[in-house]
């Protein structure tokens, strides 16, 4: 699966804009940034609450380490309550990953998954090397329920076996992190999930749509043309 488009709800585009520029090195036109082949659309959000929106970014395994030394010169991370910031995650998921607080409350993430080809490259990171968003955060009530409605909707499968409040469904390339809304994001623990007002294209799965009209949010998937 792939995460083709997101369209984020910001306090201020232009100052966004800034951020995903200067401190991520990423390009913005049009308020749209682009990551890898995700594009972000940054709109002003009005109504629509900021804070607790939790999105990851693919790392070429082999350029995590440079990545982390970058983002590191950028950025503080977040840390556990043991004052851990590096996280290896085995299992289904061969990653590691690395979390940090972007604007208006994003909870950002670096991830680089073993499964997926390698880079070759070397030297100082640079953020062109961020190959897609491949993880958005759906907070719900039930879990169970919403993780059938996903399968159901996109044929998407779980990336590892659900728990009651935390359930992943796409692949390497792209996850829908289903999460009880009660449940506070990894690694802090301190900030409530939010996706309100946020619209996602999928790529690479079966054409559908699905929403949470309590959460606000919204994802959809056209048949490849």
């Amino acid at each position: 699966m792939r995460i083709h488009t997101l369209q984020l709800p910001v306090s201020d585009v232009a100052q966004v804009s800034a951020y995903f520029t200067e401190v991520l090195q990423l390009p913005v036109q049009d308020d749209v940034v682009r990551i890898g082949w995700t594009g972000v659309q940054l709109r002003p959000a009005g109504s629509d609450p900021i804070g607790g929106v939790h999105l990851a970014f693919n790392v070429p395994a082999d350029r995590f380490e440079a990545s982390t030394a970058w983002l590191l010169a950028r950025t503080p991370l977040q840390r556990n309550a043991k004052g851990e910031a590096h996280f290896t995650f085995g299992g289904r998921w061969e990653s590691e990953s690395i979390y940090f607080d972007g604007p208006d409350g994003l909870i950002l993430e670096l991830i680089g998954r073993r499964r997926l080809p390698a880079s070759g490259r070397v030297g100082a990171f640079h953020g062109s090397e961020l190959t897609c968003v491949s993880e958005v955060g759906l907070p719900t009530a039930d879990v169970a329920a919403l993780s059938a409605r996903a399968e159901a909707a996109f044929g998407l499968g779980y990336l590892s076996p659900p728990v009651p409040h935390f359930a992943a469904l796409g692949d390497d390339e792209g996850l829908l992190i289903v999460v009880d809304a009660t449940r506070r994001w990894f690694p802090e623990e301190k900030v409530l999930p939010n996706a309100r007002g946020i619209v996602v294209t999928l790529g690479d799965v079966a054409a559908g749509a699905l929403d949470d009209p309590a959460q606000g949010w919204h994802l959809r998937a056209r048949a490849p043309a």
